[in-house]
């Protein structure tokens, strides 16, 4: 059997969630350093995923990092706010260049932290960089507005990765990094190896990828650094717990990422707003470890010959066997 993954979450798993309807929230208000002790209390999470700045917090650096070290978790990355207030019009593609060289002091300042920190990447999730409109944008400048910025900021740091994380929308009707070809392409452009892909598994679902098949060429070009995961109906980025609708194309990722030998770590994208964070993370992660069995024992042989004819019946009923059984198993 292979080793256990390291598994991670983002540090929102753990804090109180707001909509458009509940704008009080749904839950009493969860300071940093609780949604640092919750993280602890899953028991399996090695690391998590900060966002910067540290939004309501006004403690300190050392504090953060006292409270990593008791829960036995370490930063694996920092997420910067470029999608906040001040950059409603985009960040890197703003029109306003004052507000472009904001944004890249902030994407800076993340950088810097997550060296502190010891991260392994940064991660750059552009919400509202994009449009909503027809005739709204021209396209040839905000594409290279993005690419220009990234560059100047990727090439400043050649000692720490960067990940785009693409999504097909929200906030913006459509955002400029939707897909993994169209990340690819701006990665493959801009020419540094230091800049990949974080690939979310709910991201790639509603925009009509197969995820396993986006991971596979992500992989192809040796750009596939992190991943998310989580689930949802296909028609938002509800961010719903793994395995809890698509089971059989959460096994087909992980199975891709198998097959290729990647290794990073199995991430949580998790927004739990009616449900128990600390619960959510671990029956999630229990799904999580009968996946991995299940890749443990797959006849990958039978697998192969099913998939050169191209046999659907044939590979289905290799998988659902040892699915299902793995995951009664551990439940």
């Amino acid at each position: 059997m292979t080793d256990m993954p390291v598994f991670g979450a983002g540090i929102w798993h753990f804090a109180t969630y707001k909509d458009r309807y509940a704008t009080d929230g749904y839950g009493e208000p969860v300071g940093l350093l609780e949604q640092i002790d919750r993280a602890g209390a899953v028991g399996d999470l090695s690391v998590v995923d900060l966002n910067w700045p540290f939004a309501g917090y006004d403690g300190t650096l050392d504090e953060v990092k006292d409270a990593l070290k008791r829960n036995n978790l370490k930063a694996i990355a920092i997420t910067p706010e470029i999608y906040t207030r001040d950059f409603v019009k985009g960040s890197l593609t703003n029109p306003d260049p004052a507000v472009r060289k904001q944004a890249l002091e902030l994407l800076h300042q993340a950088t810097d932290l997550a060296k502190d920190l010891g991260c392994s990447y940064v991660k750059l999730w552009p919400g509202q960089d994009g449009w909503d409109y027809p005739f709204q944008v021209n396209y040839h400048d905000i594409w290279n507005l993005a690419l220009d910025g990234l560059k100047e900021l990727v090439s400043a740091h050649p000692d720490i990765n960067f990940v785009i994380e693409y999504k097909p929308r929200e906030p913006r009707v459509k955002i400029i990094f939707p897909n993994v070809a169209r990340t690819l392409l701006g990665i493959e452009k801009i020419g540094l190896p230091n800049l990949g892909i974080l690939l979310d598994f709910g991201h790639s679902l509603y925009g009509q990828e197969t995820p396993a098949d986006a991971a596979q060429l992500a992989i192809d070009y040796n750009r596939l650094f992190a991943i998310d995961v989580n689930d949802n109906m296909k028609g938002w980025d509800d961010d719903m717990v793994v395995g809890s609708v698509h089971l059989v194309e959460t096994f087909e990722f992980f199975h891709t990422l198998r097959r290729n030998n990647w290794e990073g770590v199995w991430q949580l994208d998790q927004f739990p707003f009616r449900e128990d964070s600390v619960q959510a993370a671990k029956q999630a992660i229990t799904f999580l470890k009968a996946i991995h069995h299940a890749l443990d024992v797959l006849d990958e042989d039978a697998l192969a010959a099913a998939q050169a004819s191209h046999d659907a019946l044939a590979a289905q009923k290799l998988v659902q066997k040892v699915l299902l059984s793995s995951m009664a198993e551990l439940a």
